[in-house]
């Protein structure tokens, strides 16, 4: 084999693996996707995304706590339909979209091996699959700041990045007529600083608890600059960039978000003044990291406290192994435990600690258990490993495909049309939930009433207004001379905590129907003369 051949087959077969690793990652987000019926949240993206773009932004201001953009998408999106499985392809595309992203920012900050093998952790993982399969923003969230990560790694690997200011387009023109080359690396240098730039943004025009992501790279990029200037002979690992071109680009990421700023800031208001999240413990932190490890493992497994205890080895093992790369295990470190810790010191205010919101923070974690498996050096032995833990996460796949529950509206609002008449009158008490209900009802049903306890839908301005005494009145107004009135209970812990709803009705009349579905009630009451 001659020396231009091997380097040839090596990337033919590098590329061959990620495709296939990409393939085999579509194809467990797409399998089944529309098999569980749409939950509340998602019912809310397609009842969002339906609205003219104006009002999109101006519901979000009012009712909401996300920025735009997945909005937007979805709103794009809705062209090709709005089953469930449609309105969720859009999110396993961009799930399956992050695959490769990923595997490049592997490649470029521990080589080829550590980049598949991390993507290989990221086609499979549990809880990117089950967020893949959900017509909300966290896969968005993901492959936004997987784009700003590899930009990052890019930059903090680039000798070119801190020797060299970003080349204006002026600049350029006029290298071109001068007809002096321009380099490819300095086309990539480049494009990392619009990278970085475009995806920090695009992550904050996602979720809002993204800013975790641009503080974790400040702290880090200006703690490297501070140890390189302390200690200059220690050049080798990571590089701190240009620090005005690094300046710059934080500049230009702020300029981005702007226009939202303003509504940023009202939405930020609206949480604190009152959210549904309860304060974290150091259980919920575990189960975040859990999660983000292996989501829905199955519970019949009799050794599942011996999988875990794989896992931390193969997270110890890519620590010892990053060893020598001191700088890199660094950023992989503050990338994943600033986030967990800035969640959890604002949750001391008010609490805002969610799984879902950190699940980019996956990311550094799988890059560190892949380089944990490649440390094991023999290729038998990290061929070994690497199907093991594949295994193990396609196990927990299956356990979510067959076993995850949703909200049970389709099933909920099939009862009703069954028995419902024309001229019913149909409450919610979390009135929010008038969205997902309607979503399946109104194809299904006779024409029926809707109201929503304690105000209708939307009418104080909040998802989720709470019932209280005061609102008594209203409720037995709206049920006065009405023969049947069906409610639908749901979220009743939060809205309606001291039962104030049902009580009234069955004071007002007899329940004559009951039925439960998962995450909701449907009672049928009659109400004589």
């Amino acid at each position: 084999m001659s020396s231009r051949t091997a380097p040839a087959i090596s990337r033919r077969i590098e590329y061959g693996s990620l495709l296939a690793i990409t393939a085999l990652g579509a194809f467990v987000r797409l399998y089944e996707i529309g098999g569980k019926g749409l939950w509340l949240d998602e019912a809310f993206s397609i009842w969002m995304a339906r609205q003219p773009v104006p009002e999109i932004l101006s519901w979000l201001v009012r009712i909401d706590q996300h920025p735009p953009l997945y909005y937007l998408l979805l709103h794009l999106w809705l062209r090709f339909g709005d089953s469930a499985a449609t309105v969720r392809a859009l999110s396993a595309l961009l799930s399956t979209l992050t695959i490769p992203v990923f595997y490049l920012t592997g490649r470029r900050l521990a080589g080829r091996s550590v980049g598949l093998l991390a993507a290989l952790l990221l086609a499979l993982s549990p809880f990117h699959v089950r967020f893949a399969q959900e017509a909300r923003m966290y896969a968005l969230l993901t492959l936004s700041i997987s784009i700003a990560l590899l930009a990052l790694v890019h930059l903090l690997t680039d000798p070119r990045s801190a020797a060299v200011p970003c080349r204006s387009a002026r600049r350029q023109s006029q290298a071109r007529t001068e007809r002096a080359p321009v380099s490819v690396r300095a086309i990539e240098t480049n494009l990392a600083w619009i990278a970085y730039a475009l995806g920090t943004a695009g992550a904050l025009y996602t979720h809002h608890t993204a800013l975790l992501f641009p503080l974790s790279a400040n702290l880090f990029v200006l703690g490297l600059a501070w140890f390189r200037a302390r200690w200059p002979g220690k050049e080798n690992g990571l590089q701190p960039p240009s620090m005005r071109n690094w300046l710059l680009a934080q500049g230009a990421v702020l300029l981005l978000w702007s226009p939202w700023l303003p509504s940023a800031v009202v939405q930020a208001m609206g949480v604190y003044e009152e959210f549904w999240i309860p304060a974290p413990t150091w259980r919920t932190v575990i189960g975040a990291v859990g999660n983000l490890t292996n989501a829905h493992m199955p519970q019949r497994i009799e050794r599942a406290p011996l999988i875990w205890a794989l896992y931390g080895a193969a997270l110890l093992l890519g620590v010892f192994h990053l060893r020598a790369r001191p700088t890199s295990l660094a950023l992989l470190s503050t990338l994943f435990v600033l986030p967990f810790a800035g969640e959890w010191l604002v949750s001391l205010r008010r609490p805002i600690f969610y799984d879902r919101t950190l699940i980019w923070t996956s990311l550094p974690l799988y890059l560190l258990l892949a380089a944990g498996i490649r440390g094991l050096r023999h290729r038998s032995t990290v061929l070994t490993a690497s199907l093991m833990f594949a295994t193990i996460n396609g196990l927990s796949i299956r356990e979510y495909v067959l076993y995850f529950e949703k909200e049970g509206w389709d099933d909920a609002a099939a009862y009703v049309a069954e028995g419902a008449e024309e001229g019913d009158l149909v409450l919610f008490n979390a009135t929010w939930v008038q969205i997902p209900f309607d979503y399946y009802y109104r194809d299904l049903g006779p024409p029926v009433e809707e109201r929503g306890v304690p105000v209708d839908l939307f009418d104080r301005g909040i998802l989720e207004p709470k019932m209280s005494a005061r609102d008594l009145p209203r409720l037995r107004a709206l049920i006065r001379d009405r023969e049947r009135v069906w409610l639908i209970y749901s979220h009743n812990w939060y809205t309606d905590p001291q039962g104030l709803v049902p009580a009234a009705l069955e004071e007002a009349g007899d329940l004559l129907a009951r039925r439960r579905f998962y995450g909701l009630e449907v009672r049928l009451y009659t109400v004589p003369e």
